[in-house]
Order: structure tokens, then sequence, then C-alpha cells
């Protein structure tokens, strides 16, 4: 998503501005582009879109004909929801300073939108480049709005409506915005720049001295994820590891559905899901592409790649299961699509092209066979395979951007701006190191998610209790929970 470079490193595609540069706009305060404004907004709407109706109809298409409204009424209701969680307190723990929690969460400066006007600026990845702060905030709040939403898929048509609700918004606080946080806060390209030229220009070992603590506290001010060094690009961690590890441990806890294994459970609409996998394919260009906060050439690469690896992704699955089972379906070939697309979330402003149709081919394969073999050989109930796609997806995208960010592999490669400042240079890149760090972001992630999602379901349990009863959930959740049916015929 946005901030997404080390500490040490930005984007090899986006080039610096030299300290002479950076020294000129410290006295000009930047003014948005006009461009980078738009194509924002257009993001924020396209992600919108993924969610409502995007995921709506992917997920309700999936389900049983009496649970079609269920479904629909809980993501709408989780968007909006979450928007408004959003704009009290989350964006200002996400992406403000948290002060001595700074490494793991953000503050209250910014609660209720305090001080942000329209003439407010927020730092992009290129030195004296911004866009305007409402813009910003507004793209990340349609991410928050989507992560849980995703988890229903897991948990769908068994879910009381009220512990849901409940849930995501005590999920939201205590893991969605501190990941955020963790993996995305920075103090920004300027300060980084600033801070190093004040070293460089500084003559007396006093002077030294207070520039390098000046150095220092800046680049402490990031989350701690982004301290390690972890590269997302648009939330392979924040978003998918988070909320698909969150959907399996509440499959697990809530049990499976009355009658899983024994009665029938096909998906009552399969045109309805290709119509909500085609909005999510779609969207996806504002999530990956708009997630460099400028119109540039990373942003067409980020397209690009979003394009590719979900092409690779689709005809992967399909082949696979037309091996596997005989014949080749639209469940799996938009199954395979959305796999893609998760895997290459965390790379796609990282890798190639080339890279990035591997990764797909990858995905498809690799996701199949969760959703499939794995979850038959242990019995759990994913309604709606957000484990296998998204969890599965999202840790092997996680770890492939260690990978696929290589210039030998046709990677944008990693820019040092601290010790070279002004020159942009290959930084220090291994692919041992860079995988070692990916890998401990991916088991932090499903530490945190994974053991604070269980907490939290399960005092959501013991205080209004999570699942409706077997009548119910036999009646339907359309009518049972909702009293209105998504058919009259």
């Amino acid at each position: 998503m946005t901030i997404n470079k080390s500490l040490k490193s930005v984007l090899g595609g986006v080039a610096l501005a030299t300290l002479a540069a950076a020294s000129a706009f410290a006295g000009d305060a930047p003014v948005p582009n006009k461009g980078d404004t738009t194509w924002m907004l257009i993001a924020s709407v396209l992600v919108l879109m993924m969610s409502v109706p995007g995921l709506a109809l992917f997920y309700g298409g999936l389900v049983r004909t009496k649970n079609m409204l269920s479904v629909m009424v809980q993501v709408f209701a989780i968007v909006a929801v979450v928007a408004l969680i959003w704009v009290a307190y989350g964006y200002s723990l996400a992406f403000t300073n948290g002060g001595g929690l700074n490494a793991y969460i953000g503050g209250l400066s910014k609660a209720f939108l305090i001080g942000i006007t329209p003439e407010s600026v927020v730092a992009t990845f290129s030195n004296g480049v911004v866009v305007p702060e409402l813009t910003y905030m507004a793209f990340q709040m349609t991410f928050a709005c989507i992560t849980p939403a995703l988890i229903i898929g897991a948990i769908a048509e068994r879910i009381r409506f009220s512990a849901l609700i409940v849930f995501v918004i005590l999920w939201v606080t205590v893991i969605y915005f501190p990941i955020a946080h963790m993996v995305w806060y920075w103090a920004g390209p300027d300060a980084l720049a600033s801070a190093s030229k004040a070293l460089l220009d500084a003559t007396d070992d006093a002077g030294k001295a207070t520039a390098q603590a000046n150095l220092d506290a800046v680049l402490s001010d990031a989350g701690m994820l982004f301290q390690w060094g972890a590269l997302d690009f648009a939330g392979g961690t924040v978003v998918h590891i988070n909320a698909g590890i969150a959907g399996l441990v509440g499959a697990l806890m809530i049990g499976k559905r009355t009658g899983y294994g024994k009665e029938l459970m096909s998906p009552h609409s399969l045109t309805m899901t290709m119509i909500g996998a085609a909005l999510l394919w779609v969207g996806w260009f504002g999530f990956n592409a708009g997630s460099n906060l400028e119109a540039n050439g990373v942003t067409a690469l980020a397209f690009v790649n979003t394009f590719v690896a979900t092409a690779a992704a689709a005809a992967s699955w399909l082949v696979v299961e037309w091996m596997a089972k005989g014949k080749p379906s639209l469940l799996g070939l938009v199954s395979g699509a959305v796999a893609g697309l998760v895997a290459i979330t965390p790379a796609c402003g990282f890798a190639g092209p080339m890279g990035s149709i591997i990764l797909g081919f990858a995905a498809g394969a690799v996701c199949f066979f969760f959703c499939s073999t794995v979850k038959n050989a242990f019995g759990y109930d994913d309604s709606l395979d957000v484990f296998g796609i998204h969890c599965v997806g999202g840790i092997l995208g996680a770890l492939a951007t260690g990978i696929l960010v290589s210039k030998g592999l046709g990677g944008t490669g990693i820019s040092d701006y601290i010790t070279s400042p002004g020159t942009i240079v290959e930084g220090a890149y291994t692919l041992g190191g860079q995988l070692w760090i990916q890998g401990k972001a991916v088991v932090f992630t499903l530490l945190w998610s994974g053991i604070g999602s269980a907490i939290l379901f399960k005092l959501v349990d013991l205080v209004i209790g999570l699942r409706v009863p077997v009548e119910q959930e036999r009646e339907g959740l359309d009518i049972a929970s909702h009293g209105e049916r998504a058919y009259n015929y």
C-alpha cells in the first residue's frame, strides 16, 4: 500500500531529487500535482468498488440462495461502520507518530480529522512531491473497509450479525490499525533527505553529533516492520495475511456449518460470482497502482503486473484443476484470478512483469492445492476459501517479493538514499537477507492477527454469542437475521 519501502531504501524506479533540490523545497512548500491527485481519487473509488459491489457479489454468489442477502448486508455494513471508525480514530492510529509506542501504533493527534484541511498535504515517495491529505486519508480508508469484509467469507452462513459487527469494530482497532502502522508508517523522503544533508553539512564534532541524533530520530519515526525493511507495496501482510488468518481462526472457533460434508452446499449463482470477480479485478488496479501515491512509471509497472499476474494465476488454476478433476470450471477460473491478485499485491511495485507472471502461475497452483487437498485433509469449514486464497496467496506473494525485487531477476532493485543521499545507486540487497526479513514479517502478522483474532472471537462469543441457532441457520440468514430475501419469485 502506501508507505512500503524499507527505511534505508525506496523503489528503484522512483528517482529521488538531489540534496540540493531537497533543501530548495524546504523553503518553498510543495504543491500537489493535479494529475497525482486525480489518479488517487479515482483509485480510491476503484477500491471502494471492490468492496461494494465487487466483494458482495463475489461472496454472495458463492453461498446458498437463502444466505445471499445476508452476505451483501454484512459486506455493506462493514464498509459503512469501518469508514466512520476510520475518520474518528483509525487514520490517526495508523498514520501518526505514537510517541513511546510509535513502533507499534500511532497516536490520537488527528482523531476526528483534527487539523486536516483542504490545504493539508502528505508526502509520497519522491522528494518534494505531495498529495492532499484528505485524498490520502480517503484512499487508506478504502483499504481499512475491505480488509475486515474479507474475513466473512470464512464464516459465512452461520455468523450472528450483531456479533460480526462488534467483532469487526474490535478487530480493526486491535489488529488492523496497528499492523497498518507497523508496515506502512514512516517519516517520509523529505525528512530523511533533510536529516542526511544536515549530517553531511556538519563541520564540527558537536554539530555532527546533533545531526546524527536527528537522523536517528527520523529513522526511528516508523513502524516496526518498516524499520525491519519489510517490503509490502499494497497489502500482502496488512490486508491478505491479516484477514486470511483471522478468517481461519473464526472458522475453527465457530465450527462447521450444519450439514457440512453431508449436504450439498453449492454456490447458488456463479453468474453473480463471475460479475463480482470481474469487478474485483478492475478495482484492484486502484488497489495496487494507486498504492504508489503518484502517477508515474512505477504506477504503470504496478498496473501491468496486476494485469499479467492475475491472468497467469487464472490460467494456472484452470489448467491444474482440469488435470486434477477432468473439467475446467468457471469457479476455478475466477478463484485463480483472485489468488493472482492477492499474490501480486505486495510485489506489484517491486517485481518486473515476467517475474509477476511466474508468481501468478505459482499462486494459481499453490492456492488450488490448499483450497482442495489441504482443506479436505484437515476438514475445516472455510466457507469461501479465505484462508486458502488470501492467507496462502498473501504469504506466497510476501516471500516472493523478497526475491523478485532483485534487478538480476527483472525487478526494480532497492535504491539507497541514506548512505548515498542525492545519488541513485543500487542499495545493499541480498536474496537471503531480504527473504529473512519478509519471513519475519509474515510470521509476525500471522501471530499478531491469529492470536489477537482468537481472543476477540472468544470475547464476543462470551458476551453475545457468535453463532445463530441451528433452526435459524437451516432457515437461512436472509429471513432469520434480516427479514428479507435476496430473491422473491
